[in-house]
């Protein structure tokens, strides 16, 4: 770091310009008279005051010229103080020497030595190094804007590439565990045959949650149940998040939210990293990753990445029940990127995809449910997909972005006795033009997504949703401490007719606060795969006709601060969702089937997440609350009841210490209470849960060795209760809904070799 001292005297920097002897006369008059009124003041006054006016700057070799750091923390001398836009703060401090502190996020923190003399102004530029990915983490994309998170008026949740590393030693496969520990999202197993899991957020159900990878709709418009658990972390670089209705600019399929999957830029210089994982379930992953430079021309640079895995779990029946609790499987997939950056901000991103996985639960060979036949429950998945992003400059501050991706996907089905054979697809194109003038930053954008369903079971359930839309944004900078942001989509949807979608956000930061409002609106287009039909098929399923769009409202107010080391923030959060659809039964004493049918009435949500960390050099503390209060109205009747499967509180307890040159051992606790449930005949309410886990790495240059312990209290919901039902549901399961763990106590560990880079 470099530190550099400019002594400033009558509004002029020595040596930055000539300087009238007049004004110099001037100038040392008025400090000969101020010298001789300090002499003046009586014992026991106050004491001489001077300024320090303190620029902090980031420097980076390869970037260029320093460039400021604003929302950098400065303490000297009891006082506390924040930089401007300019990277500026300034104290006011009776003379003397000080010891001033500067911290930032993402950059070393510095503790420089300064002399406050009296009546006078001391200038110090402070220039802190930094790690560049830590500065991209700040960068948020899934706003389009792409800014620097502190600026943006709507909230995003970023998880770092440090927290999905760790995660990815808890389970390296799949993202479930990474979104699961995240305050407000809740990973809500569907299905206890196969394991497929979705992502609620904010106590709203998990259709309405839309997954994307690099901002693109790989994993289809309506991400299957089973899409968590054949997505390995290994190369995503970082996670956002977007709670709350984000319709306005991601369309239908983001009504309660957006996660976004960010892969890893390619490293400079060609790097890898190789995993080998084994569980104590007889479970094992092999995941390899590599990144570089391609070519370096005069219009740009090329890079690329690749990922590759390969997965597999053996069968296992924990209780003896003859049902199987953890899912066999194996499963490859491979992903490659290529990249290329020009001058200006010209940049070209493309990816594709496929994966392969066969999954089997149901009863073990040889055994039966209750009616005496055997039930075994497969899917085999076959998916592929492309995308691609172009930015281009318009000239001035102005920018073209234009994307498009296709994904297919096929299904085979075993529920039993019976088949199903499917195919979902999605096509997806859009042009957005961004740009800056003044104050404002504008968005315009133009976009069309076609999803198709294809059975050859049951061809009755075929669609084809054809949704052109349009969308605009204004992000407008009141001043430096307030920035407010307006934004609408209007789309047409060729089954449920036309539908605008709102949102308004505003980012007020008196300091030392930041503080936070947005409130949407969107709408949903229902399909017939609700979570049930997932997990048991169509087969029971009523013709899927007379559904209206599920529409809903969104809003959040959130306030944080941080305190040297301590950060905290509490959010408050609603929702109201109108024509809900719900699958109900149809007929009675189980004859007849199910429908899925908009239940009449609203579904409201309201709770509060609070979030606190401390952070002091290896060592940080994270805790989290999150209360939820979720109901919904009964079906046929004018009663209302608590929304199933929706916990009021949750809370976290997460300690880790970390050394990058010799490890990390982190402990964590999780409790979950009581959630309401439905269809069960097992009981109406669920039993509150504690889980405690601990992660340990051990670090040997580009080796380490790890291992994790999950559910270190065994807890699991057959110690109390069976999975399988006495008789069959009427719309075709076996099984209860999932309300805790069914894997019980785990163990896995292995071996990880990070090279280059």
């Amino acid at each position: 770091m470099n530190i550099r001292f400019r002594h400033r005297r009558g509004g002029a920097f020595f040596g930055r310009g000539p300087i009238g002897a007049g004004a110099l006369i001037g100038a040392r008059s008025l400090i000969a008279a101020i010298g001789f009124l300090a002499a003046a003041i009586p014992a026991g006054a106050q004491p001489p005051h001077g300024t320090v006016l303190v620029e902090v700057r980031s420097h980076d070799a390869h970037a260029g010229a320093p460039s400021s750091i604003p929302g950098a923390e400065l303490h000297a001398g009891g006082a506390r103080a924040v930089a401007d836009e300019r990277g500026q703060a300034r104290f006011t401090l009776p003379a003397g020497s000080y010891r001033i502190e500067v911290r930032a996020p993402g950059f070393e923190a510095l503790t420089v030595q300064v002399e406050v003399e009296a009546g006078r102004e001391t200038s110090v530029v402070v220039e802190l190094h930094s790690e560049v990915i830590e500065v991209e983490e700040l960068i948020a994309t899934s706003t389009r804007i792409g800014r620097r998170v502190q600026d943006e008026p709507l909230r995003v949740e970023i998880l770092g590439e440090e927290e999905i590393a760790e995660k990815m030693l808890m389970t390296p496969g799949n993202i479930a565990m990474l979104l699961n520990e995240t305050g407000g999202l809740r990973v809500q197993v569907t299905s206890p045959s196969l394991g497929a899991a979705n992502i609620r957020v904010q106590g709203m159900r998990g259709r309405y949650t839309q997954l994307l990878a690099d901002g693109l709709p790989l994993y289809g418009g309506q991400a299957g149940s089973i899409g968590l658990l054949q997505i390995p972390p290994m190369d995503l670089g970082q996670v956002e998040v977007i709670k709350g209705a984000a319709s306005a600019l991601y369309g239908a399929s983001a009504l309660g939210g957006v996660i976004n999957l960010i892969s890893r830029q390619p490293s400079s210089e060609t790097s890898g990293e190789l995993l080998l994982n084994v569980g104590s379930q007889n479970g094992q992953d092999l995941i390899g990753y590599v990144s570089g430079p391609m070519s370096e021309t005069t219009s740009g640079t090329w890079g690329y990445s690749l990922l590759g895995g390969l997965h597999r779990q053996e069968p296992v029946d924990l209780d003896g029940s003859g049902w199987i609790d953890v899912a066999e499987h194996e499963r490859w997939v491979a992903r490659p990127r290529v990249s290329w950056g020009g001058e200006g901000g010209r940049s070209l991103f493309m990816t594709a995809g496929a994966m392969a996985e066969d999954r089997r639960g149901g009863t073990r060979p040889g055994q039966s449910v209750p009616n005496g036949a055997p039930f075994p429950q497969t899917l085999a998945t076959d998916r592929v997909d492309f995308g691609v992003r172009v930015q281009w400059p318009l000239g001035g501050l102005a920018f073209l972005q234009l994307r498009a991706s296709a994904m297919s996907q096929d299904h085979r089905h075993r529920f039993g006795g019976a088949t199903e054979v499917d195919e979902h697809s999605t096509a997806f194109g859009e042009a957005v033009a961004t740009g800056a003038a003044g104050r404002h930053t504008w968005l315009l954008g133009m976009a069309l997504q076609q999803d198709a369903y294809r059975s050859e079971t049951y061809s009755g359930f075929d669609y084809t949703h054809t949704v052109p839309g349009l969308f605009a944004q204004n992000e407008f900078r009141i001043s430096p401490a307030l920035i407010a942001s307006a934004s609408a989509r209007w789309d047409a949807h060729s089954e449920y007719g036309s539908h605008l979608s709102p949102r308004v956000s505003i980012l007020f930061r008196p300091d030392p606060w930041v503080i936070r409002g947005s409130m949407g609106a969107g709408f949903f287009a229902p399909t017939p795969f609700v979570e049930e039909i997932e997990e048991a098929g169509l087969a029971f399923l009523l013709p899927f006709d007379g559904v209206r769009a599920e529409k809903a409202r969104t809003f959040s107010i959130d306030a944080g601060r941080t305190l040297g080391p301590i950060e905290g923030n509490v959010v408050f959060f609603g929702s109201r969702v109108e024509d809900a659809v719900r699958l109900v039964r149809e007929g009675s004493g189980g004859a007849g089937g199910v429908r899925v049918t908009n239940v009449e009435g609203e579904t409201l949500t309201a709770g509060v997440e609070l979030l606190g960390r401390y952070r002091r050099d290896h060592l940080t503390f994270t805790g989290s609350y999150v209360f939820v209060r979720a109901t919904e109205p009964e079906a046929g009747t004018s009663n209302r009841r608590a929304v199933p499967l929706t916990p009021r509180h949750t809370a976290g307890l997460v300690g880790m210490w970390e050394d990058h040159d010799r490890g990390l051992l982190g402990v964590e606790a999780y409790f979950t209470g009581r959630q309401p449930l439905d269809e069960n005949p097992y009981r109406t309410q669920s039993r509150p849960q504690l889980h405690l886990g601990v992660l340990g790495e051990l670090r040997r240059g580009r080796w380490s060795v790890f291992m994790n312990a999950e559910n270190l209290l065994n807890v699991r919901q057959t110690r109390h209760d069976p999975l399988v039902l006495p008789s069959r549901a009427p719309d075709g399961r076996w099984t209860v809904d999932v309300w805790s763990p069914i894997e019980g106590f785990t163990v896995n560990g292995g071996v990880r070799l990070r090279v280059g880079g």
